[in-house]
């Protein structure tokens, strides 16, 4: 068992030697086994030596060499073990510091065994209905509890790996490469296992991650991104700028990986084509003016995770997290919607120069394909399945945007183009919502709900942008669709409803039939009064083109000098920075459908 005495007074840095020398005395094994193989057998076999002494004298040298790499392993396997007693310990005791050090704070005295006392409360804060002095207490000795279990916990399976390794050597059992291939796998299993322990659980939420990060010493946060970048780059709780140091080693990994695959999918070359576009765009940011950009997010999960965000979120006064929709790729995330979330930066900042804004792109879902892409999974815009998954893992985004950020509540605002406005509105009416201080909603096809207060937020405080001559924003409802000709027949084939955006003569129909209703695809249409948000002014665009659907988040400051019609398409985006910036006075407005 290990005592609290035993982990407060710990010196752990001999472990890490003794690991140190464990991997010298591996490699002089492995160097053995090389020397062997190369110098020895390589002269015996080309001095064609042949009879019963040379076959004797092979076997025994083969049996040698075998024993040799299988010492190796062996050797390998004690060192691993170091390690893991060393990260291990070192974690359980950066918790009980942290616990001993608020302890001493709050004036609590905490004996060896671990119990924790104070002094008896005052007659003012027997009567003070907010005395909460034993809660305190309680709390902080479970969570020194907590930190000496941990320590033990790893001391006993360590111990007993260490004994088995030990007693192999003596018997010479661990002289087998089946055998010590065999405590390989155990050893590093037990490593993962013990890693597991000292990390919170894969269900704790954001606040409960913050706060295990931040009992953690600056040094032991360090080596731990160094070590598991993995279990750190995409935990929401994690603060931004531990995220993006630990993602920018994950998409070193995942693209070393993804160019390795021997016969990759058309997925696998996709997501590589994302991994290298991220790292294309950050490498461009390193060269270019404020403001610095984080790599929140990036994984090969589903069709791949990203997040990039332009300027720090924990440190801004005004966050935007923008969600993109249908037919987005990761590479995109790299691309065009990173240069959409940088729009959304420099609007918010034109508006507020003076306060310090972040605004990220967020692919933390597997939107829908494009109808131009050719792929018959098209057809699942038709459902929210995607956008009600993609809801739930945005609302933990943002919740540990909430849990991470410094000194007052940033002004945080969820923003959602196309399909993505319906999974920030399946978002929003999830449990408490996004937590978000405004949402924005741009070309929509609906959000699931039918009024803006259904959003769990003031419905003044939704806002939607729409272009009248946006094909997507006219999605007409399913029902209708399914008892129109025109639509079923669409519907057979590969567009659907989403036909509309490459034939000419059924956008019309749609424009004729179903323009006026506000049943839209995913519920009624944000953009109508009766949902009851604040629409605000957007460019008309052109009449039964896509790029209606794509104008709304252009660079503020393009030059608009020669292109006059450029000049409308900005009242978008100026727009949505004055709403990121919280400048709501400043909005133009036009009334609702």
């Amino acid at each position: 068992m290990v005592s609290l005495p035993e982990l407060r007074d710990a010196q752990i840095d001999p472990l890490d030697a003794a690991a140190t020398a464990y991997d010298t005395l591996a490699n002089n094994f492995k160097k053995h086994a090389d020397d062997l193989n190369t110098q020895v057998l390589k002269h015996v076999f080309d001095g064609r030596w042949v009879g019963n002494a040379a076959g004797a004298a092979n076997t025994a040298m083969q049996t040698t060499s075998t024993r040799l790499d299988a010492a190796h392993t062996e050797l390998s396997c004690v060192s691993g073990l170091l390690r893991e007693a060393s990260e291990s310990f070192r974690l359980a005791q950066s918790k009980l510091q942290e616990a001993l050090a608020d302890a001493k704070t709050d004036g609590f005295t905490v004996a060896d065994d671990g119990t924790v006392t104070w002094p008896p409360p005052s007659a003012a804060e027997r009567h003070d209905p907010e005395y909460d002095t034993p809660q305190r207490g309680k709390a902080i000795a479970d969570r020194i509890s907590h930190a000496v279990g941990e320590a033990a916990n790893a001391d006993q399976k360590i111990s007993k790996a260490l004994d088995g390794l030990t007693q192999r050597a003596k018997t010479g059992a661990g002289l087998s490469l089946d055998n010590a291939a065999a405590d390989q796998k155990s050893v590093t299993q037990l490593g993962t296992d013990l890693l597991n322990a000292g990390f919170p659980p894969e269900g704790a939420g954001a606040t409960e991650v913050n706060s295990w990060w931040k009992g953690l010493t600056p040094d032991e946060q360090q080596r731990l991104i160094q070590a598991h970048p993995d279990l750190l780059g995409n935990r929401d709780g994690i603060p931004a700028a531990a995220r993006n140091q630990a993602n920018l080693l994950n998409l070193d990994h995942l693209t070393k990986e993804y160019e390795n695959k021997p016969d990759p999918s058309d997925a696998d070359k996709q997501k590589l084509e994302g991994f290298r576009a991220i790292r294309t765009k950050l490498d461009q940011a390193k060269t270019k003016e404020p403001p610095p950009v984080f790599l929140l997010a990036v994984s090969d999960e589903g069709q791949g995770r990203g997040c990039l965000s332009w300027g720090n979120p924990d440190t801004a006064k005004n966050v935007s997290a923008y969600v993109p929709g249908l037919g987005t790729k990761l590479s995109d995330v790299g691309g065009k919607d990173a240069d959409r979330a940088r729009n959304v930066w420099q609007a918010a900042h034109n508006a507020d120069p003076t306060a310090e804004t972040a605004s990220m792109v967020w692919l933390g879902y597997d939107p829908p394909p494009g109808p131009l892409d050719g792929d018959p999974r098209t057809l699942e815009v038709m459902s929210g399945d995607r956008a009600q998954k993609g809801g739930a893992n945005y609302d933990k985004f943002m919740g540990g945007l909430r849990a991470t950020h410094e000194g007052a509540p940033a002004h945080l605002v969820a923003l959602g183009h196309s399909y993505g406005s319906t999974t920030v509105g399946m978002a929003a009416t999830q449990g408490g919502g996004t937590g978000a201080d405004d949402i924005i909603l741009v070309g929509s096809p609906g959000t699931g709900a039918d009024r803006a207060s259904q959003l769990h937020i003031d419905p003044k405080h939704v806002w939607v942008g729409d272009a009248q001559n946006d094909p997507v924003s006219h999605l007409p409802a399913k029902e209708r669709v399914a008892a129109d000709g025109t639509g079923a027949a669409i519907g057979a084939k590969l567009a659907g409803p989403l036909g509309a955006w490459t034939g000419g003569k059924v956008a019309n129909e749609l424009y004729d039939d179903f323009g006026d209703t506000n049943d839209l695809w995913f519920g009624k249409d944000p953009a109508a009064k009766d949902f009851g948000a604040n629409r605000f002014a957007v460019a008309d665009g052109a009449p039964l083109s896509f790029d209606s659907h794509s104008n709304y988040m252009e660079d503020p400051n393009m030059d608009t000098s020669k292109d006059p019609a450029k000049r409308d398409e900005l009242e978008s985006i100026n727009n949505i920075g004055q709403i990121v910036a919280g400048k709501y006075d400043n909005v133009t407005k036009q009334d609702g459908r």
